[in-house]
């Protein structure tokens, strides 16, 4: 019996060491890895814009900066005609 508060002891901080690591680490772990996820995205969107201002201004320095308005438009044009040929339909729409 002499060692019974130090078995409860024992006891209570293994069952809050599960409890945390079932929510606590948890949840740290999902918000880290939300948190990594938008700076990844927000660096993913500048590098895509910076990229597309770098292709506008080596055309226009070809070509002049109307017809170079024409040329991206056609660029996105056929990849949306590309994207939305290849979309995945809804069942029962007609094609």
């Amino acid at each position: 019996m002499d060692d019974f508060p130090v078995k409860f002891a024992d006891l209570l901080e293994g069952v809050a060491t599960k409890v945390r690591a079932i929510t606590v680490d948890r949840v740290a772990q999902w918000t880290k890895m939300a948190a990594l996820g938008m700076v990844v995205a927000v660096l993913g969107l500048l590098a895509v814009l910076f990229l597309l201002i770098g292709l506008f201004r080596l055309i226009s320095s070809v070509i002049g900066v109307t017809p170079t308005y024409a040329v991206i438009a056609g660029i996105f044009l056929v990849g949306g005609a590309f994207l939305w040929a290849k979309r995945t339909r809804a069942p029962g729409e007609e094609q």
